[in-house]
């Protein structure tokens, strides 16, 4: 009698693995956004295709939102050429997009320990991200909490990821704010309307730090939402008139004013930290990151290209802030997967301010 309890009770178990891993099971196909050739959003379409499975060490994620970022959209046209070097010479390797991802968990690779399936993550995919499924090394998945909304926490891992290492680079830690009883340093940020700029402005008031942007007329109101105290007009001649050691550092996001300008707007001693914005068609911001750096001991202020990097405890912190309330997700717009072309267009109009968000499901 007990050994027929006993395989009654092993028989009962494997039903219910079997039946909960067939519930687990992810979908075999799914739809992806597409691309065949490098160009504008007329490249898109929308596909239905093999779901990616995950690597030992990696996770499957059902994706539910995904960031719209510059980099994105410069792979998708192929600019600059260079990257083509590295995507694919005359056509895309991974024809689909997309690194912020945001979802649950719908499977796991044999090396996967630290998260099970059902879980809510969120971290930057290698590209793949445009679509139902997209997979995730396990080392970069961070959990989402349930009171942070999937399309809150997608643009975190690279626009607020970048920003967070690039205002490091100028010494600013939301970390470890500074006193705020004395004169505070002042940051300034150029390209500060945009995702990273955005995310570099909010987190450098969390250190607290006086925070000025650059940016259009259009989106001064939003700039002034973030927290900067003073904000100038990309299209005046804003450069001409701030006076010489105005800032303790600069963030530059636009590549459109010369090393020289941007050394003359910082203190002695004082920061310039280079993103991967500006550069021609061919080798993108390549020669000036290289002019930075050859000019670097000549310089009174120190000019610090930004090379930002995938780090799970940056993100991990980012989300905490969102969760607390301190970290704004600043989107502008949700769109659903099939009008990504739309979406696209918008972006490359300038007309978002902030963050545009893919919706999945």
């Amino acid at each position: 009698m007990n050994e027929t309890k006993a395989e009654t009770k092993a028989e009962t178990k494997a039903e219910t693995q079997v039946e909960t891993h067939a519930a687990e099971r992810p979908a075999t196909a799914m739809r992806a956004v597409a691309q065949h050739r490098y160009g504008g959003p007329e490249v898109l379409a929308l596909e239905t295709g093999a779901a990616p499975e995950p690597k030992p060490d990696e996770v499957l994620v059902a994706v539910h939102a995904v960031d719209v970022a510059s980099g994105d959209v410069r792979i998708m046209r192929g600019e600059p050429k260079l990257m083509r070097a590295f995507f694919g010479f005359r056509r895309p390797r991974v024809p689909t997009v997309g690194r912020d991802i945001a979802g649950t968990v719908a499977a796991v690779g044999s090396a996967v320990s630290g998260i099970s399936v059902g879980d809510r993550v969120c971290g930057e995919a290698s590209q793949g991200g445009w679509a139902e499924y997209a997979v995730l090394p396990e080392r970069f998945a961070v959990r989402v909490p349930d009171d942070v909304g999937f399309a809150d926490a997608a643009p975190l891992p690279v626009s607020a990821g970048t920003a967070l290492q690039g205002l490091r680079l100028a010494g600013i830690d939301p970390a470890r704010p500074v006193d705020a009883s004395g004169s505070r340093p002042r940051l300034l940020v150029i390209g500060a309307s945009g995702g990273v700029g955005g995310f570099a402005m909010q987190l450098a008031v969390i250190a607290g730090w006086q925070v000025g942007g650059v940016c259009s007329e259009a989106k001064a109101d939003h700039v002034r939402a973030l927290g900067a105290d003073r904000v100038l007009d990309r299209a005046g001649d804003w450069p001409d008139l701030e006076a010489d050691g105005s800032y303790d550092a600069v963030f530059d996001l636009a590549g459109a004013q010369s090393l020289g300008g941007l050394a003359r707007l910082v203190r002695r001693g004082g920061t310039v930290v280079l993103s991967a914005g500006g550069g021609d068609g061919l080798l993108g911001p390549i020669p000036r990151l290289v002019g930075a750096m050859l000019r670097r001991p000549f310089m009174h202020a120190s000019l610090k290209p930004l090379a930002a990097a995938r780090d799970a405890e940056d993100l991990e912190a980012l989300v905490s802030l969102l969760e607390q309330g301190r970290l704004g997700p600043m989107i502008d717009r949700i769109v659903p997967l099939a009008e990504v072309r739309a979406a696209v267009e918008a972006f490359q109009a300038g007309e978002v301010r902030g963050k545009l968000v893919l919706e999945v499901r």
